[in-house]
């Protein structure tokens, strides 16, 4: 009845949220309904339950037959909950994901996705605005590329997948001198890990990024 796997499912260890659960430190994850998932469950390692002190919020995701039709899909709701939950001073980790940019990206429509774009534009300038007034630090990227290829080189029509180019990163209320290196997305729990001053576990096989 049942199907044998190449690989057996793998427990992972001293993942992002349980090291700072284990320091006692307080966590947010956000994101609308279509994202909801990467930032909880798969964030987490394939685990349901929340860490100690980790907090959700979930926003609706706009009930339409494809999201070029709504671009803005339900940003601005997820950039005013997190710019309150930022002002709080309460989290001492909140990660968010911006569905737009991927999820527009799939219509094939360019028009929409500068719209998408633009709309993750303005949220990020406020969110960083309330980063910066806590006196905290901001890193922003994208684990794979999409709406930056709207149109297909090779026949001309839209291009609706993921890219494989080479995501940027950035990084807003760093330390003084400090400046970010090319690197891989394992290198991201590592960086977070520093700019907070926690210490990396040896499971993490990344690396900071800062430099």
């Amino acid at each position: 009845p049942f199907m044998e796997t190449l690989f057996a499912p793998q427990h992972l260890g001293d993942i992002l949220g349980e090291v700072v659960a284990a320091k006692g430190l307080r966590q947010l994850r956000m994101a609308e309904t279509e994202k909801y998932p990467h930032v909880t469950y798969f964030l987490n390692g394939g685990r349901e339950t929340p860490f100690e002190g980790e907090e959700r919020i979930m926003v609706a995701s706009p009930k339409v037959a494809t999201y070029d039709l709504q671009p803005e899909m339900s940003a601005p709701e997820l950039t005013e909950k997190a710019v309150a939950a930022i002002n709080t001073g309460t989290y001492d980790l909140i990660i968010l994901n911006f569905a737009n940019p991927d999820m527009v990206g799939h219509t094939g429509v360019l028009a929409a996705a500068i719209k998408a774009v633009e709309t993750v534009d303005a949220g990020l300038g406020q969110i960083a605005a309330a980063v910066a007034a806590q006196g905290g630090a901001l890193l922003v990227t994208a684990d794979h590329g999409n709406c930056e290829t709207m149109r297909d080189p090779e026949t001309g029509g839209p291009h609706t997948a993921h890219t494989l180019n080479p995501v940027p990163v950035f990084c807003a209320g760093a330390p003084p001198g400090a400046k970010l290196r090319d690197g891989i997305l394992a290198d991201l729990a590592p960086t977070l890990l520093a700019l907070m001053g926690v210490a990396q576990p040896p499971a993490m096989t990344g690396k900071s990024l800062l430099v």
